[in-house]
C-alpha cells in the first residue's frame, strides 16, 4: 500500500517522458510515468543508434523470457551506431493479423521501459496508453506489468474495457479487446465485433506467479464521460484525470459543431466546462490536468476536492526529460523572452482531435516546412481501421499520399493540413528518420498553454532547469496537505 500522489507527471509521448525523466520524478515521492506510445519503434531505434550507456541491454537482461530478449538484440543491436545518414529500419505497422514477432517487441519495450524507470527505488511508476491506438494495448499492458508498473493511465478515447484486461493479464490469462472499425462490413468475416486476442502462455518461456494488478486511472475531458467510465467499465476504475483543453497533445474536441475563432483555433463554450461537483459525487480519486503546473493552482485544485494534479508541459522542458535539447533550449528561451506560443491546431492530427503545436523555426509547425515533406505513411500508429471492399479490416491515415488515400475510400477534406505526427514525434526525442541519405523528418513539437511559463524554473542565471526544480516549486504545496488516502 502506498500514498496516492499529489503530483502526477504527465505521459507525454512519443518517448517524451521516457524512463529517465519518470525514474526521477518517483524518486521524489511523486508518480513518474513513462510513454506507452510507440515504445516498440523507440526500443528498435535506440538499439539502432547502438544504446548509448547500455540501459536498453541491461533492461533485455533483465527481461524474464531471455530468449525472446535476446531475438530482438540479435534483430536490431548495432554496436557504434548506424551511420547518422543511413536510415532507421523500422518496425512492421500493426495490424489486426499481428505477427507474432511485433507482439513479441510490445511485450519486450513496455518492460524495458517500465523496469528502467523502476531501477534503484521502491516508488510506484506509471505508464500512459493512448486508446486510440488500440491495436498493441494487450501485449503491451502485459510488457508493462511484468515490470511491475505501479499504474496504467490512458486516454484519447473511452478505455471502458481496459480494467477487465489488467485483471485478467495478472494471472497471466487470455484477454480480448474489441476494435473500432468504421464503416459498414460485407464479406465473408460474419457477423461480430472484431477483437485482439492475446494469451500470456503463448509467449511465457517458463511459468511466473501472479502479477500485481496496477490502479486504473481513466484520462477523460468531462463529468459525462467520467460517469461513463466508471458506470460501463467491465472492472475497477481507480481514479480520473480530468484534463482540459489548455493540456498539451491532443484535446478533446468541443462539443457541438466545429467552429474556429479568428486565429484559427477551436472555440469551447459553456458545454465543455467540467462540472468539479459531479466529478467530486462519483466518489473516486481525481487529478486536474492542463494548467496546474504551479503551487498556487495545486492549493486551487485541492480546495476543490481534488487528490492533486498531473503536470506534463513543465516536465517536458526539464533536462531530464527526452525531447531533443536543441528543441527544448530553443522554446524554453522563447519563454524567458515572453515569445512561447502554442497553437491549437484542429486539422494537424490524423487522429482527428485538436493537438496542441509549439511554434518554432525549422520544425513542421511552418507552413514552409510541413509543405516540403513529402507524404509518407511508414509507421502507422494513427492509422485508421476501416471496413475495405472485401469486407476485411484495411487501414488507411489522412497524412499519407493523397491519392493513395482516395482510392482507399477517404475524403479530400479530410486530408487537407494533416501532419505526419509518427514520423515528427520520433524526430522530437533524436531519433528521426533519414530518407534516401538527405531528407531528414522534421520534428512537430507539441506543448500544452503553460509553456509560456516554463522560466519561472528556472534558478537565478541558469538557462535550464531539472525536475528537482519543477517540484521544489510544487513541493511545499505537497507538504501542507494533511494524510492523503492510501492508494492500491
Amino acid at each position: 500500500m502506498y500514498k496516492l500522489p499529489v503530483v502526477i507527471q504527465g505521459g507525454m509521448g512519443a518517448g517524451v517522458s521516457a524512463w529517465r525523466l519518470a525514474q526521477t520524478v518517483s524518486r521524489q515521492g511523486q508518480l513518474g510515468v513513462v510513454s506507452g506510445t510507440a515504445l516498440d519503434e523507440i526500443l528498435v531505434r535506440r538499439l539502432q543508434d547502438g544504446d548509448p550507456g547500455g540501459h536498453i541491454r541491461r533492461g533485455l537482461a533483465a527481461f524474464p523470457f531471455p530468449a525472446m530478449a535476446e531475438r530482438i538484440a540479435c534483430e536490431y543491436y548495432i554496436s557504434g551506431g548506424k551511420a547518422a545518414s543511413a536510415s532507421y529500419r523500422t518496425t512492421l505497422a500493426h495490424t489486426h493479423d499481428e505477427p507474432r514477432t511485433l507482439t513479441e517487441l510490445c511485450i519486450v519495450s513496455n518492460f524495458v521501459e517500465v523496469f528502467l524507470a523502476r531501477e534503484g527505488h521502491a516508488n510506484p511508476v506509471g505508464i500512459n496508453y493512448l486508446e486510440k491506438i488500440q491495436i498493441p494495448h494487450l501485449p503491451s499492458i502485459y510488457g508493462a506489468m511484468l515490470a511491475g508498473v505501479g499504474y496504467i493511465l490512458m486516454g484519447a478515447g473511452i478505455p471502458l474495457h481496459i480494467p477487465g484486461v489488467l485483471d485478467a493479464l495478472a494471472g497471466h490469462q487470455p484477454a480480448d479487446y474489441a476494435l473500432h472499425v468504421t464503416g459498414s462490413r460485407e464479406g465473408d468475416l460474419g457477423a461480430g465485433t472484431p477483437t485482439m486476442h492475446f494469451d500470456p502462455r503463448d509467449y511465457m518461456e517458463r511459468d511466473l506467479p501472479p502479477l500485481g494488478r496496477p490502479a486504473f486511472l481513466a484520462i477523460v475531458s468531462s463529468h459525462t464521460l467520467a460517469a461513463t467510465m466508471l458506470r460501463k467499465a467491465n472492472g475497477t476504475v481507480d481514479g480520473l484525470v480530468i484534463e482540459t483543453r489548455t493540456a498539451g497533445g491532443h484535446n478533446a474536441p468541443p462539443r457541438g459543431r466545429l467552429q474556429l475563432d479568428g486565429q484559427g483555433e477551436p472555440v469551447y463554450g459553456e458545454r465543455d466546462a467540467v462540472d468539479l461537483g459531479k466529478i467530486r459525487e462519483l466518489g473516486v480519486p481525481f487529478w486536474l490536468a492542463g494548467g496546474y503546473g504551479s503551487a498556487a493552482k495545486i492549493r486551487e485544485a485541492l480546495a476543490q476536492g481534488a487528490t492533486g494534479v498531473q503536470v506534463g508541459t513543465a516536465f517536458a522542458f526539464s533536462r531530464e526529460s527526452s525531447l531533443r535539447d536543441d528543441l527544448k533550449q530553443a522554446l524554453v528561451d522563447r519563454a524567458r523572452r515572453g515569445e512561447a506560443e502554442v497553437f491549437t491546431d484542429p486539422l494537424a492530427s490524423p487522429a482527428g482531435f485538436p493537438f496542441k503545436v509549439a511554434r518554432l523555426d525549422g520544425t513542421a509547425s511552418e507552413q514552409a516546412v510541413f509543405a516540403a515533406r513529402p507524404r509518407v505513411c511508414d509507421l502507422g500508429f494513427l492509422r485508421e481501421m476501416y471496413w475495405g471492399d472485401d469486407g476485411r479490416i484495411a487501414y488507411r491515415c489522412p497524412a499519407e499520399p493523397l491519392t493513395t488515400y482516395l482510392a482507399k475510400g477517404g475524403r479530400a477534406e479530410d486530408a487537407a493540413g494533416r501532419k505526419c505526427l509518427c514520423n515528427a514525434l520520433m524526430a522530437n526525442i533524436g531519433h528521426q528518420q533519414v530518407r534516401c541519405g538527405r531528407h531528414v523528418e522534421p520534428p512537430l513539437v507539441t506543448a500544452g498553454n503553460d509553456l509560456a511559463g516554463v522560466a519561472r524554473f528556472l534558478p537565478p542565471g541558469a538557462s535550464s532547469y531539472g525536475v528537482a526544480d519543477v517540484l521544489a516549486a510544487l513541493l511545499p504545496v505537497v507538504a501542507e496537505q494533511s494524510e492523503t488516502p492510501a492508494g492500491p
